[in-house]
């Protein structure tokens, strides 16, 4: 039986937004993020309170307004909050364009890709758990690793759009003492994971407020997490705007691609194209990796020295 929707919300973008580009955003985890379904989308998942589960069906209207029906005992204007912060929508649009008014590259990509924004994991939580769980696996694997644990020991919503399973709370995977495919070790750092989150060290608004290199030192104290996936929890999860991803691997072969340089660009070089970019450098970075990943841009040694 399709549950009944706590709040209906209706939530205006500032500036471009699509929610078909956001159901299609091509590159990261398929799981813990938001499932698309023809011209909506629906998502569960652990509220920010750390308490609840809460889930939201969102479409969006010909005039570009969303419409969010929000589900779950959280406290419906944080779930909203939550989802606006998933979706990007927390950011200004029209400061985003601004920087495509900069630089024209950028500026030509945000017109082909229109209203393409982050999509992000529900929370630095979920992000940490997806860390743990996909490490030395297949992504197709640790997806459905994940939903059955979420089935097992979260909570399942039923919406408009089908199922959608919400992750454990972090109260309720410290009682998770094992689970199929799940070693020892894995289940022990799913642990750490969760007591780190009680103890407010994946707060995104701690996260934030803290510089990049001392964030992504502090991530890394949780067992298993190193410098990689430390970097996807604090970029793919905090609402980060203006991180630049040195370490992306795609990106200094992508900027050659769209800027069109005799090499891939050193870090250097990127970092001084990339104030262009400012207060953006995430979004940019973002938006030249699904460019890239649209075009089949060759990235690695392949990519080469020469043109």
């Amino acid at each position: 039986m399709t549950e009944s929707a706590t709040r209906e919300q209706i939530i205006t973008p500032d500036g471009a937004f699509s929610l078909a580009a956001a159901a299609s955003f091509g590159f990261g985890p398929n799981t813990g993020r938001p499932r698309p379904d023809g011209d909506s989308m629906s998502l569960a998942f652990v509220a920010d309170d750390l308490i609840h589960h809460a889930a939201a069906f969102v479409t969006q209207d010909a005039d570009g307004v969303l419409h969010c029906s929000v589900f779950g005992d959280a406290e419906p204007d944080r779930v909203v909050d939550q989802v606006r912060r998933v979706l990007s929508l927390d950011q200004s649009g029209a400061a985003w364009a601004e920087v495509g008014g900069r630089d024209p590259v950028i500026g030509r990509l945000q017109s082909e890709l229109r209203g393409l924004r982050p999509v992000l994991f529900h929370s630095p939580y979920e992000a940490a758990a997806w860390s743990i769980l996909s490490q030395r696996r297949h992504r197709t694997q640790a997806t459905a690793v994940r939903r059955r644990l979420a089935a097992a020991h979260g909570r399942v919503f039923s919406l408009s759009g089908g199922e959608v399973e919400a992750f454990p709370t972090p109260a309720e995977l410290l009682r998770v003492g094992s689970f199929p495919s799940l070693e020892p070790q894995r289940i022990d750092r799913l642990h750490a994971v969760a007591r780190a989150a009680l103890d407010g060290q994946l707060d995104p608004v701690r996260l934030l407020a803290m510089a990049p290199e001392e964030a992504m030192t502090d991530l890394e104290r949780m067992p298993g997490i190193g410098p990689t996936y430390a970097g996807l929890i604090l970029l793919r999860s905090t609402g980060a705007t203006d991180i630049l991803t040195l370490g992306e691997p795609r990106l200094p072969a992508y900027v050659r691609h769209f800027y069109d340089l005799a090499r891939p660009a050193a870090p250097g070089e990127l970092s001084t194209l990339a104030e262009a970019w400012r207060p953006f450098r995430t979004w940019a970075g973002v938006l030249i990796r699904v460019a890239g990943d649209r075009d089949g841009v060759a990235w690695g040694p392949q990519s080469g020295g020469g043109r």
